[in-house]
């Protein structure tokens, strides 16, 4: 014969957070151990941090402080923010928030938490059970919990992060620098992507600067939409047909990518001078050597452009 499994209110069995809950968990810290597979011992409740009392904190296997906040009823901001607190007042790297209806807010947040820190943080639902007449027993889930691939998605969003930032701050001094030598793009803002462009006064042709860890470049890129495939290369086509006095006239030899297969093509050169991850001591070096590049593949270009067909 099986038994139905039945939940019981948890004010039913532990009528107060404080003095029943948290109390029995303090004698009962083993029954949290093997939830979240860790080995907490000496839990002692009402710690002081600053102005708070923390429910519980327990001791880890190297005896660092273990922060533990419960909460008998729908999370809620307000112990959220203890939890953060609670954990920088006792320089603890652990937290653990047990609660009776995890709120899907903060079970985003928790998990936010477990990808951008280098704490733990977990996430526990509490339930009470009872299978027939037997006596209530204590069921806890982890909702959310600390993993080595949550711990890498942050890191990686960190370094997506770092490099938007190196990439506008790049930008900002280049055009900055750029609108002292030309008026090409004067009137561009900086991005956190990986190029910026202007027209180059033709529909669909751009001069781009593109930037990359450790080089950059300068380019005419060729697309004219979804509907002009044949008009790109037919464009691309006519200015290659005068490669070599473009080329004479910008000093030295362009990568010419008609790019078979893709519905864009470019006219490039590469800037070995160095990219966005190089010291910031060598970005002025670097804006140097892209603006010489445009200026001049502009100038050698530009007659050319004018005279299309296209």
């Amino acid at each position: 014969m099986i038994g139905k499994l039945q939940r019981v209110p948890l004010r039913d069995v532990w009528k107060h957070e404080a003095l029943d809950f948290t109390q029995w968990l303090q004698d009962n810290i083993d029954v949290l151990n093997e939830v979240v597979d860790l080995n907490l011992s000496n839990p002692e409740s009402e710690q002081s941090a600053g102005a708070f009392s923390v429910d519980l904190v327990a001791e880890d296997d190297s005896g660092n402080p273990v922060i533990i906040e419960n909460q008998l009823e729908k999370s809620n901001h307000d112990h959220l923010g203890k939890i953060v607190t609670y954990l920088v007042a006792m320089a603890s790297k652990t937290a653990i928030w047990i609660v009776a209806d995890p709120r899907p807010e903060h079970v985003s947040a928790i998990t936010w938490l477990n990808e951008s820190s280098s704490a733990n943080f977990y996430l526990l639902k509490i339930e009470a059970i009872r299978i027939g007449d037997s006596p209530p027993a204590p069921l806890l889930t982890v909702i959310v919990g600390p993993s080595e691939e949550g711990k890498g998605v942050g890191k990686t969003k960190q370094e997506i992060a770092e490099r938007y930032n190196i990439r506008e701050k790049f930008w900002t001094q280049l055009l900055d620098y750029s609108r002292q030598k030309t008026k090409l793009h004067a009137n561009i803002s900086p991005t956190q992507h990986n190029w910026l462009g202007t027209s180059a006064g033709k529909q669909g042709l751009g001069l781009n600067y593109a930037l990359r860890k450790n080089e950059a470049q300068v380019e005419l890129y060729i697309d004219c939409g979804k509907e002009r495939d044949e008009d790109n290369k037919a464009i691309f086509e006519q200015i290659f047909s005068h490669k070599e006095e473009v080329e004479q006239m910008f000093g030295e030899p362009l990568d010419w990518e008609r790019l078979e297969g893709k519905r864009a093509c470019r006219i490039r050169k590469i800037i070995t001078t160095g990219g966005y991850r190089d010291e910031e001591e060598k970005w002025p070096k670097i804006y140097e050597a892209m603006v010489d590049a445009m200026i001049r593949l502009e100038k050698s270009l530009k007659p050319h452009i004018a005279k299309l067909s296209i």
